[in-house]
């Protein structure tokens, strides 16, 4: 019950936490949002990492003075469970906000405040949530962490690799299209130049592999490098083939370029995390440093996956997000009866908004042309309200597949964290420094690799999918 007591301050300073967050009211940039949530699981993924050992645990009974010795029900308060504890509670957390904001298409929805504002009770809630998981029994968190979790960080990879091969895709497009559009030589300069620096990249990391990681004896690293340089060529090769060229002609070395690069450090990650015991990893063997490379590394990992997620959870386009390709036409003002109003400026403003509604549904204007408009005519208003709305007219991602994504993160960080934890370590524990990691990035390169070489044939082996 110690836990759950240091867990309970902890919701009292978290009240103070939320008197200053509410002061910050509503965010009405999107981009706010999407860091705040980022933040959140940063917290709570250092948060779990520190449940590994009973280092931090030790540290809090040493600010009693030893007088408080932290127990969970009798039971230890760190290791497998307790991780899962933590994750399945923000995890929890991000289902809740997934089935509260289901449908929200606009910020003028109400709901659209739970998204975008209420952090301090979300932050409450969040930390509620973890202080209740502690009265769940350890059975439960047993079947969760080895069946559903595992299952969740799996989808999270694929996920992402689906998404990484879809902006390899939008990046290229977006480049050829500025300049067929525009015959720009900037476009021109940083697409070739992004393409040529991102296979000089992954050249140099194949090299230093080699050079540092692929020894004698070392079968596993020097057969994963050598495979992915295969692959690496094999991919570019499809992707400049006349065949594929004809088909869709958009397809070229920049798309393969982004791939190469992120499949070769994913590798260069594996067999650089990889544990020691064959001597195939220096990096390990560098004890100068090895709590700070630690800590620092356990940091960086858990940023990253911060990032991920939030670039995962927004971008959607592979899923069929669609939202940023279509308008949607401004709602009425409840109320409207068509009568003169008391602001001279509002009959002009709806009569322009109409006007503007009806040229872009005949198809005389663009459909930004609604999203200009309403930024125009809101200047106003949303200086009276701290700040421009961008989400006014639609909302720039999907507000529950967010959520559900952050969801599935929860569950990678604890499955990422949980594999061979070390129980007599009394230290900071180390992240991903296991096999099961190193072949879960392995395998990930080579997944990436045929996503996107799949993209590359599937219009030649069923054209009549792709005739348009």
């Amino acid at each position: 019950m110690g836990t759950v007591m240091s867990f309970g301050a902890s919701c009292c300073g978290a009240a103070a936490c939320s008197a200053i967050c509410s002061q910050c009211g509503i965010f009405r940039s999107s981009m706010a949002t999407r860091i705040a949530y980022a933040f959140i699981l940063l917290v709570n993924s250092i948060l779990s990492w520190l449940m590994l050992t009973p280092w931090a645990l030790k540290k809090l009974e040493h600010l009693t003075l030893d007088y408080m010795t932290i127990t969970c029900q009798g039971k230890k308060c760190y290791g497998f469970v307790a991780v899962q504890r933590v994750n399945f509670a923000l995890g929890l957390f991000h289902f809740l906000l997934a089935v509260l904001l289901a449908g929200v298409k606009s910020s003028r929805d109400g709901r659209a405040s739970l998204q975008n504002g209420y952090w301090g009770p979300k932050v409450i809630v969040w930390l509620a949530l973890v202080v209740l998981t502690f009265f769940i029994p350890e059975a439960f968190f047993q079947v969760w962490g080895r069946y559903f979790a595992l299952v969740g960080a799996m989808l999270f990879v694929l996920l992402g690799l689906i998404l990484l091969v879809d902006l390899a895709h939008t990046w290229a497009e977006f480049c050829l299209e500025k300049i067929e559009n525009y015959d720009s030589k900037g476009w021109r300069v940083l697409l070739i130049g992004s393409t040529l620096g991102m296979y000089t990249a992954s050249f140099a990391m194949i090299i230093v592999m080699y050079i540092f990681f692929a020894q004698s004896g070392c079968f596993m690293n020097q057969a994963a490098i050598t495979i992915n340089l295969l692959v690496l060529l094999i991919t570019s090769a499809i992707s400049v083939h006349p065949t594929v060229q004809e088909l869709n002609p958009q397809a070229g070395l920049a798309q393969s370029a982004m791939v190469a690069v992120y499949c070769t450090y994913l590798t260069m990650s594996a067999v650089s995390m990889e544990p020691d015991d064959h001597h195939c990893n220096p990096l390990i063997r560098a004890r100068g440093t090895q709590k700070a490379s630690i800590v620092i590394g356990a940091i960086v990992t858990m940023a990253t996956i911060a990032y991920t997620t939030t670039r995962a959870a927004t971008q959607g386009i592979a899923l069929g997000n669609t939202a940023h390709d279509d308008y949607s036409k401004l709602p009425q003002e409840e109320g409207d009866h068509g009568l003169v109003e008391q602001q001279p400026n509002s009959s002009r403003r709806e009569m322009r908004a109409e006007a503007l509604r009806a040229a872009v549904e005949a198809g005389s204007l663009p459909a930004n042309a609604l999203d200009e408009d309403d930024d125009d005519d809101d200047d106003d208003y949303e200086d009276r309200k701290g700040g421009k709305d961008d989400e006014r007219t639609r909302t720039q991602y999907n507000y529950t597949l967010f959520h559900v994504i952050f969801l599935l993160a929860t569950t990678w960080v604890a499955t990422l964290l949980t594999q061979s934890i070390d129980y007599e370590a009394t230290g900071v524990a180390s992240v991903g420094r296991t096999y099961w990691a190193s072949w879960v990035k392995i395998v990930s390169a080579w997944v990436c690799y045929g996503i996107y070489t799949w993209s590359l044939i599937a219009p030649v082996v069923m054209p009549e999918r792709f005739a348009n």
